[in-house]
C-alpha cells in the first residue's frame, strides 16, 4: 500500500506529505485529507443509500462517513476546481521527474481494449476525433463519485463531481456510465 511505503519510507504521515507536496506548492486550499475524522469542509453534497426494510425503500444519507477505511486509496476531499489545479500539473511535469510520469502514463493491457492501466493512471484512447488519448482516474465512495481527465499536455481537463444514491443492486451503474460518456465526448471531442 502506498500510504505505508511513504510513511515508511519519509518517516512523517501521508497526511503530511500530501500537504507538503501537492496540495501547498499547488496552493490547493480547498483540499483536505480527514483521516478518521466524518466532517466535510461546506458547503458539500450529500450521499444517500437506498434499501428494502419489510418491503419497503428507505434512503438513509450517509454523507459523514470515516473514510480511514479506504486509506490512501480515497482518503482526500476536494472541489473540482483543485482537481483541475491537481491533475493540469501533473500532467505538464510539475509534480514528478519526467522518467516517473513516463512510467504513469505507460499503459498496461485492461479487459477494456481501448483503455490500459499505468501506474495511478488509466490511458484510454478516444480516438482522432476526441484528442486520441485521455489520461483519467475516477473516485468512488459510498454515494460519491469524481472524475479527472487530462490531455496528455495537461491543457484540457474534464473534473466532475456526482452524488447518487447507491444501493447494493448498483441499479444506476448505467446511468452514470452514460453521464461519463456524455461528459467526455463534450469536452474533448470536435464537433
Amino acid at each position: 500500500m502506498a500510504r505505508l511505503l511513504i510513511e515508511r519510507v519519509t518517516g512523517r504521515s501521508y497526511a503530511d506529505e500530501v500537504r507538503r507536496r501537492i496540495l501547498v506548492p499547488l496552493g490547493m486550499r480547498d483540499t483536505v485529507v480527514p483521516g478518521t475524522s466524518p466532517e466535510l469542509p461546506g458547503p458539500h453534497a450529500h450521499a444517500y443509500y437506498r434499501y428494502q426494510e419489510a418491503g419497503k425503500g428507505k434512503t438513509v444519507d450517509i454523507t459523514r462517513q470515516n473514510p480511514s477505511w479506504v486509506s490512501s486509496a480515497g482518503e482526500i476531499i476536494s472541489t473540482t476546481k483543485d482537481l483541475q489545479t491537481f491533475v493540469s500539473a501533473l500532467m505538464r511535469g510539475k509534480l514528478l521527474p519526467a522518467p516517473l510520469l513516463a512510467q504513469m502514463r505507460k499503459p498496461h493491457p485492461t479487459p477494456d481494449p481501448k483503455s490500459g492501466y499505468g501506474l495511478g493512471l488509466f490511458v484510454q484512447d478516444v480516438g482522432p476525433n476526441c484528442g486520441g488519448t485521455l489520461f483519467t482516474h475516477d473516485g468512488h465512495v459510498q454515494g460519491y463519485a469524481t472524475l479527472m481527465y487530462s490531455t496528455p499536455d495537461g491543457s484540457r481537463t474534464l473534473e466532475a463531481s456526482f452524488t447518487y444514491a447507491e444501493d447494493a443492486a448498483q441499479s444506476q451503474a448505467a446511468a452514470y456510465q452514460k453521464a461519463v460518456r456524455t461528459l467526455t465526448t463534450s469536452e474533448f471531442c470536435h464537433k
